[in-house]
């Protein structure tokens, strides 16, 4: 819970201060963080050190750099959403009655259902169209699709995550 200041406005929460509970642990998307920068981290130093000795870099590091940047800022905005850490303009999201701020909270988070959960039924065409026309990547030519296909599923995570905010703000008081 934010800590009101001398001047009425709410301290963030404090780094290390327990979630609120959510029926899905936060955990899932904390690990996957840890695992989706540690093989960025590896990839990346794999590639300075074939660089040196050879001359030449891995093909496919770019590529696949760039596909887990992409997984790891969904997986991080599920986290942002479920622990309501999203980004908004504070100055009309924490001011006004708790009841305002309630209302807000819940329209925002209803917002971020809606387009998360468009994303995820528009990114699903893309994936059925990448299977069904046998698209390849540009830089190695494996299936698109294995790129594609976590695009839909992290949406529709996050559209989850969005989805519980907005029934745990209506359970506030």
């Amino acid at each position: 819970m934010p800590q009101p200041t001398e001047t009425g406005h709410d301290l963030p929460p404090v780094p290390g201060s327990p979630d609120e509970p959510t029926r899905i642990p936060l955990a899932i998307e904390d690990w996957l963080t840890v695992i989706v920068m540690a093989l960025l981290a590896l990839i990346t130093f794999a590639n300075v050190i074939a660089r040196y000795f050879t001359s030449q870099s891995f093909a496919w590091t770019e590529e696949f750099s760039i596909f887990l940047m992409i997984v790891l800022a969904m997986v991080a905005g599920s986290a942002a959403v479920a622990r309501n850490a999203n980004i908004r303009i504070e100055f009309f999201a924490d001011s006004g009655s708790p009841a305002r701020q309630r209302a807000l909270a819940r329209f925002g988070a209803l917002m971020v259902f809606v387009l998360f959960a468009l994303m995820a039924v528009l990114s699903g065409r893309t994936l059925y169209d990448d299977i069904r026309f046998g698209e390849t990547s540009p830089g190695i030519g494996v299936p698109q699709w294995w790129y594609t296909v976590w695009l839909p599923v992290l949406s529709v995570a996050i559209a989850g995550r969005a989805l519980g905010l907005f029934f745990r703000r209506g359970r506030q008081p």
